[in-house]
């Protein structure tokens, strides 16, 4: 695997699995984090909707699977008008669906519930920072990406609320 695609990966799985990053501090960083850790959410869930059995897991990865997809759409459109480059995730996609969350499947709902806890808590963390950069900030795409990361916070947040009642219907 070509450096490139290790680093989306790396950054989608630490996004997804609740390790410490730093946050953006450019509008590319904030770009490439936000589209892996988009990428990194969807494709959990896509291994949710294989591996569980529960209703509210499926439901929620349902929800995972058609927001983050509709978010990463609009943050490349945001990226691309503003020749910003997006993550290539024909490589993270297939990676990330081997190597997150490979868990035997009777303790998959709790891992997965936990793992969107601490996803999105770092997901609210990143967009929080975005949300508040100065307005002076000249960077390529620095307001819409500012605008973009205000608009999506309340439904990060709802989805945390979310994660926290499935983490607490499904613990380990």
């Amino acid at each position: 695997m070509d450096g490139f695609n290790l680093r989306y990966l790396t950054l989608a799985l630490a996004l997804s699995t609740g390790l410490d990053t730093a946050l953006a501090a450019t509008s590319n960083e904030f770009v490439d984090k936000a589209a892996a850790g988009g990428i990194a959410e969807i494709e959990a869930s896509r291994l949710a909707l294989e591996k569980s059995q529960a209703a509210d897991v499926k439901a929620f990865a349902n929800m995972m699977i058609s927001d983050h997809s509709k978010a990463n759409d609009e943050l490349a459109a945001i990226a691309k008008k503003n020749a910003i480059d997006v993550p290539n995730s024909t490589t993270l996609v297939k990676q990330a669906k081997e190597k997150i969350l490979d868990l035997r499947d009777e303790s998959f709902d709790a891992a997965y519930a936990n793992n969107q806890v601490k996803a999105h808590e770092q997901a609210i963390e990143l967009f929080k920072k975005q949300a508040d950069t100065v307005t002076d900030d000249k960077t390529p795409g620095a307001m819409e990406l500012k605008g973009f990361a205000q608009d999506m916070l309340p439904g990060l947040e709802k989805h945390l609320e979310m994660a926290k009642k499935l983490q607490a219907a499904h613990p380990m």
